[in-house]
């Protein structure tokens, strides 16, 4: 496979998004045609290049003293590369319904698929200075997204967020500056690229570096305290949102610290040290953190927000533990989180949609008139829980295994906030099922809903096919990412 069929990949739903301002589409089904047809085209197209993975790079552009913006495609960004283009299409058609009634469609589908191509830039992105660049850009395109319904809230969501991802992106540049400085080399190598002499004379500071660059990444993934952006840009549209929450941002700012940790600064120079204790605290804590403010939120939408908030640090909890087993966790519940994420988004977005209700006290009896809707959400809430035989258990049981098998203390302390979020999803997801199969309606009303249609349908059945196909055989996926976790491929 050439090395330029990347680049295309990249480009092809960033210009095929622009174009949609340009073209005179004369009726709404000729828009629908023309942007699922460049997102399959797209996801088609990486999935040819994951099948056939180029062994060499594709320098984009050179700058000076052999700082490049450059392509390749290893092991780590096959899984995140995967992940997206398979949600893509999937959300795409799931936001053709939803948009109905929300307006401006030519302006949020430009953002939106122009957010497709910045994403699998960062997934393909060969150095840390790529990844860089392409993590810059992911805000810029974001912001219109979260601003689309140009409402109070959303001016002030949008305003935070952009605030909160430009000061997080500075302290993660201060770890691109040393990398340049103390690395061998800015490309991703899975042990690290620190000089050893470097480290041995300059060993706190490029800790306290990896600290501050772990916080500005971890600023995307939420990490405590600078996560109330996310459940602010609840106010976006739910096609917005999922993919904030389940894919495009949030997943971003774990795969950066992924790359950081494992194919930077390098675990054998981080595990044992005061910054490992650090980073792995702060996870422990909005592990806990998310899950509880989940229990006391009313709002459908933000309520899974603070769900997000602490299954993003399921993530970064097995990142932080260092170990293969701890990556191979953190892969898995990248994986699964992203479907069982995105699932639950589009069920309350159904609902909303379909019946304008917003807060979990009017889904009384909402069950009965949306079963199919409230189904597969009764099962994205079992994943979550961690319920055996559902994707969720498999990720949760191997963040436990490599938790308990790097012998440290403080991951022991993970292990007890991984139950304890266990038993806090319960409360805060089933009081929605319970709510919403198991009471009358509060208003005559309600009895005139139903399902939305085969659009926003699809995607649901989809997703809920995966959850439990995952549950009971997931053992090729689990090779394939034990070997990337070794640093194969």
């Amino acid at each position: 496979m050439n090395p330029v069929m990347m680049l295309l990949a990249v480009l092809l739903p960033i210009l095929g998004g622009v174009l949609v301002l340009v073209l005179p589409f004369r009726r709404r089904l000729s828009l629908m045609v023309y942007l699922e047809t460049v997102v399959m085209a797209t996801s088609l197209l990486v999935w040819s290049i994951l099948l056939k993975r180029p062994t060499e790079a594709f320098p984009v552009v050179k700058f000076v003293n052999n700082l490049t913006l450059s392509l390749r495609l290893d092991g780590c960004g096959m899984v995140f590369s995967g992940l997206i283009s398979v949600l893509w299409p999937l959300a795409t058609l799931y936001a053709f319904e939803y948009m109905k009634k929300e307006g401006r469609e030519k302006f949020f589908f430009t953002f939106f698929t122009v957010t497709y191509g910045v994403t699998l830039g960062i997934s393909f992105a060969e150095d840390m200075l790529t990844m860089y660049f392409f993590y810059e850009l992911l805000t810029l395109v974001t912001v219109p997204l979260v601003l689309h319904t140009l409402t109070r809230e959303a001016v002030l969501a949008s305003r935070k967020y952009l605030y909160y991802s430009l000061g997080g992106a500075a302290f993660a540049f201060i770890g691109l500056v040393f990398l340049m400085i103390y690395g061998t080399t800015l490309n991703f190598t899975y042990g690290g690229v620190l000089d050893p002499e470097a480290i041995s004379q300059n060993g706190n500071t490029l800790l306290f570096v990896y600290v501050l660059a772990f916080f500005g990444f971890g600023v995307k993934a939420a990490v405590c305290p600078f996560n109330s952006w996310l459940p602010q840009a609840g106010v976006a549209p739910t096609p917005v949102t999922a993919l904030l929450h389940a894919v495009a941002v949030v997943k971003a700012g774990a795969f950066a610290i992924i790359r950081l940790t494992y194919y930077s600064f390098g675990t054998e120079f981080l595990a044992g040290s005061w910054a490992q204790n650090v980073v792995m605290a702060v996870t422990i804590f909005t592990i806990v953190y998310g899950c509880s403010r989940a229990v006391k939120e009313t709002h459908f939408k933000r309520r899974l927000a603070y769900s997000t908030i602490s299954n993003l640090s399921y993530i970064l909890f097995g990142v932080t533990i260092m170990t293969p087993l701890g990556l191979l966790g953190a892969l898995l519940h990248m994986v699964f989180h992203a479907v069982m994420k995105i699932c639950s988004f589009f069920c309350a977005g159904a609902v909303i949609c379909q019946t304008g209700k917003e807060y979990v006290h009017e889904l009384d009896g909402l069950g009965r008139r949306m079963p199919a809707v409230f189904g597969i959400f009764t099962l994205s809430s079992l994943a979550l829980m961690g319920v055996p035989g559902l994707c969720g258990f498999i990720s949760k049981w191997y963040l436990a295994n490599a938790a308990v098998m790097s012998e440290n203390p403080m991951a022991y302390a993970g292990i007890a906030a991984l139950l304890l979020s266990a038993l806090l999803t319960a409360i805060y997801m089933l009081t929605i099922v319970v709510r919403a199969f198991g009471k009358a309606p509060k208003e005559e009303a309600d009895i005139g809903y139903q399902d939305p249609g085969w659009m926003m349908l699809l995607p649901l059945f989809l997703f809920a096919l995966f959850l439990v196909l995952m549950g009971l055989f997931s053992n090729g996926l689990v090779s394939f990412l034990t070997n990337v976790s070794n640093g194969g491929y």
